[in-house]
């Protein structure tokens, strides 16, 4: 199944991030109550990893005030021992 990493902006005031926050957990969605969060940092967003079928799903999973700026990116791990048959330029 595809892997996505989501990433979920959201405003540079403790307000913001404390309704981010309270959001994300009151879902009960173990994918958000489980989101890393970088406000500490003062980087304002939160990121789910998630498997799910496509992008589509992957953004549904965001509570909806934070999904029209919410991003889907899917994401995949290179094996070592194959990474030249993956970076070769494909044929069309």
């Amino acid at each position: 199944m595809p892997r996505y990493l989501i990433e979920v902006p959201h405003q540079n005031t403790k307000a913001a991030c404390d309704l981010a926050v309270k959001v994300f957990k009151s879902t009960g969605s173990h994918f958000l109550t489980n989101a890393d969060f970088g406000c500490p940092d003062g980087i304002h967003k939160a990121w789910i990893n998630i498997s799910v079928s496509n992008k589509r799903e992957a953004l549904f999973i965001v509570p909806p005030p934070f999904r029209d700026k919410a991003k889907v990116i899917r994401v995949k791990k290179f094996a070592l021992e194959k990474i030249d048959q993956t970076l070769r330029p494909q044929h069309r």
